[in-house]
């Protein structure tokens, strides 16, 4: 069962718990990032690499997409970002030798954290059918045995070519040219499991499914509303923009069911006061929400500043908005009592956020999974736009939507094509330039490929980046979807549970990473990214590579393609492969935003992609105006005697990548397994601090799925919910549990029931009784 504790790891199952930080960063947090940098790539190699991070002439960090200042510290990084470079530029290696000692099913057993602990990735790996053992094999060999597989598919859309958020402008670029030219738009991607939910939302109702604001705005904001979000684990950068922020006179509400330890105090590692242990507290209200409430407190509050007099910006309204009357009729009808009961909170919390709101001329609204993973989360950021509308806080400085993304370029794939469901107006400029017909018809996100690999109606599975098994929702049903394939491909830099989890034959094919040298016959290369702000700048690595034999990922798609298409592709692969200048110059021509691509990112800090409704206050939808929308409020319903359990990172985590096995600002060390629970939710359910429990997910189909042995742990989270962390709960997350729309998996709100479990005996001889 993918439930199930792995074997052969450090103890994991008897964790220590104590009391939740109250402040996040600060010289622990120097220390953490230290210590751990050392441990994988020692002294001097830290020094060197850990001082090109985020900097003008060197790499964009490979974790979140949160933006730089112009100006820039000499430490330009947080924590979680020192140990992804860590990770990355790690001195620990996986050659061939590893792969003769370890059997594909014995890797199988052990978790992710210790997969990724054993380094980079040194050569391609062949697993053959039947086989038990990956073997070393040539480049060409690999690419032989990819090609076969795509020839002998009964029609392209048997294939499914999955992108990570890491990877680079150009390579995403030049990896939906090859699957378009070969005949196929199933390009799902990373975005499918987390903000798809606010590209749908945003591209209905004001034109663009991107944020509208940059880091200025921020800190000329009078209210920023953070929801559904944890930057102080998920985004540390973030923490500095929202201390400048409130040094300019900007209050801030906090909207989620954890207290989160960055966003009560923030201890700046960069200042003299964060380093001196006073920090600056963020938050000046705490809206402590129930899980899937958030779509009833802004229509709540919609109401109460639609009945306030001149509370409404009635010019904007008229001028630049559609539909108006329709959801001005839905926000009246919002009941107090209703919305009390769905959000958890007290009328006079809801009334001080009201009273906030009516005070701030400027507003912005950031938000992340916690609003994105919901069955309906596009009808709530659509009440969040409707929110930001109404007082015309879109298009205005200082205001403005901003959905903060994770992997450091995730919304750039997304902006060179990587998407199964295309506009015409890029399928068009592709035709136009490379002179083939690409495929209309839609292709296939993450939930319906897993479903296509289950059903037979997939057969080759090509991965370019990531750790698709661990960061899908079903475990189960995706692990045997997966072992149904032909062929699964991973481009990747370390080991992961994708490889240990194949079709009836794999290749592991390494590739380099952000912090490497990339030298082609053209020269030394570099590559750009997008980050969460629309800013594209480019990233430079510098170390030398961790074995000759690592191709980057641009190189992989070009050979591949050269390949697989042959004499009948047009496409100067070889050229694009020598120089990714000329790959940008086809960009320039293909996007829009684009032009003089290589002459503009040659800039210190690059460009900035025009926005029409932040820059011009237009907004390219199809009423030619920003769309108010009226949908039915929903939140999630829970029978007597269950929770609702949310998934979520440690702090020693970034997605599926695990750094260790803390949870310093949560008061968790040595394990994972763990379910925080509000004490007097546990009391009524017979669970005392410290006992253990399984997680028995319930849903409509029937299905019992379980995660077993989790140690339960009293925990100011709202009442009636409950958290754990992923991967290990993704056995939960139904397949068919997604979000109306996007198609997200509604990961944020599980169903679930806790039964008394034995605990786990640390020497795994069976177990103890609680």
């Amino acid at each position: 069962m993918a439930g199930k504790p792995p074997t052969g790891d450090p103890v994991q199952d008897a964790p220590d718990v104590a009391a939740p930080q109250r402040a996040a960063a600060g010289l622990p947090a120097i220390a953490h990032s230290l210590r751990h940098a050392r441990r994988q790539m020692g002294v001097r190699r830290t020094a060197l690499t850990l001082l090109k991070v985020n900097q003008k002439d060197g790499f964009d960090c490979p974790g979140c997409a949160w933006p730089e200042p112009d100006k820039r510290h000499a430490a330009e990084f947080c924590e979680n970002g020192a140990k992804a470079v860590a990770e990355e530029a790690t001195l620990r290696r996986v050659a061939p030798a590893f792969f003769a000692e370890h059997s594909v099913a014995s890797l199988a057993q052990r978790s992710g954290y210790w997969l990724g602990q054993q380094g980079r990735l040194t050569h391609p790996m062949y697993l053959a059918d039947g086989a038990e053992h990956y073997e070393p094999v040539t480049w060409e060999r690999a690419f032989d045995i990819v090609g076969e597989e795509l020839a002998a598919l009964d029609g392209p859309d048997e294939a499914v070519f999955y992108t990570s958020g890491r990877t680079s402008n150009e390579a995403a670029f030049l990896y939906q040219l090859f699957a378009r030219e070969f005949g196929t738009n199933n390009l799902p991607d990373c975005s499918n499991m987390c903000h798809e939910s606010s590209g749908s939302a945003l591209t209905e109702t004001i034109g663009i499914g991107k944020g509208s604001v940059l880091l200025e705005d921020l800190y000329k904001a009078d209210l920023i509303i953070v929801a559904g979000q944890n930057p102080g684990t998920n985004h540390p950068r973030m923490l500095s923009a929202l201390e400048k922020a409130k040094a300019g006179g900007a209050r801030i509400i906090t909207v989620n069911p954890l207290p989160e330890a960055g966003l009560e105090r923030f201890k700046n590692p960069q200042n003299a006061k964060g380093l001196a242990g006073g920090g600056t507290p963020l938050t000046d209200l705490f809206l402590q929400i129930r899980l899937g409430g958030d779509q009833a407190l802004f229509r709540l509050l919609n109401r109460l500043v639609l009945e306030t007099e001149g509370a409404v910006d009635e010019a904007f309204v008229r001028e630049h908005t559609h539909g108006f009357e329709e959801f001005a009729d839905a926000a009246r009808a919002a009941d107090w009592d209703e919305t009390l009961r769905a959000t958890g909170l007290r009328r006079e919390e809801i009334e001080s956020a009201l009273r906030m709101v009516l005070a701030s001329r400027r507003t912005v609204v950031c938000w992340a999974m916690g609003l994105t993973q919901h069955k309906h989360a596009v009808p709530t950021i659509r009440e969040v736009v409707n929110f930001l509308l109404l007082r015309g806080n879109i298009g205005r400085p200082g205001a403005g939507v901003c959905p903060v993304r994770g992997h450091s370029n995730v919304q750039g794939d997304r902006t060179m094509g990587i998407f199964e469901r295309p506009a015409p107006a890029f399928l068009d400029a592709l035709e136009k330039e490379f002179g083939f017909a690409p495929p209309r018809h839609h292709g296939l996100d993450v939930v319906r490929a897993i479903r296509a690999l289950r059903d037979g109606e997939a057969k080759v599975f090509f991965a370019m980046g990531g750790n698709f098994v661990s960061a899908t929702p079903d475990t189960d049903v995706t692990e045997a979807a997966v072992r149904r394939a032909r062929l699964t491909v991973h481009v990747s830099t370390k080991l992961n549970r994708s490889h240990v989890v194949t079709g009836a034959r794999a290749l592991i094919l390494p590739t380099l990473g952000r912090t490497e040298r990339d030298r082609q016959a053209g020269g030394e290369q570099f590559v750009t990214v997008e980050d969460s702000m629309g800013m594209v700048h480019a990233s430079r690595g510098r170390l030398a590579p961790a074995s000759d034999q690592l191709l980057s990922e641009p190189a992989i798609v070009c050979r591949l393609a050269r390949r697989v298409l042959g004499a009948q592709s047009s496409t100067p692969w070889e050229e694009f492969e020598k120089d990714y200048g000329t790959v940008r110059d086809r960009i320039a021509r293909v996007i829009p935003g684009f032009e003089d691509f290589n002459a503009r990112v040659a800039r210190p800090g690059g460009f900035t992609l025009p926005h029409a409704p932040r820059d011009s206050r237009t907004f390219p939808t199809a009423t030619g105006k920003a769309n108010f929308t009226a949908a039915p409020v929903e939140y999630p319903g829970v029978p007597e005697g269950r929770l609702l359990l949310q998934t979520l990172r440690s702090h020693d985590q970034y997605n599926t990548t695990i750094y260790g096995l803390d949870d310093r600002y949560r008061g968790i060390k040595n394990g994972r397994r763990v379910v925080l629970v509000h004490p007097e939710d546990a009391r009524e359910l017979g669970l005392a601090d410290g006992s253990y429990a399984d997680l028995v997910g319930e849903w409509t189909d029937g299905t019992e799925r379980r995660a077993p042995g989790f140690r339960v742990v009293h925990y100011p989270t709202a009442r009636g919910c409950a958290a754990a962390y992923y991967p290990e709960t993704n056995v939960l997350v139904p397949l068919d549990h997604t979000a109306d729309t996007s198609n997200t998996p509604a990961s944020k709100s599980l169903v679930i029931r806790l039964e008394s479990a034995a605990r786990p005996d640390p020497a795994g001889e069976g177990s103890v009784a609680t």
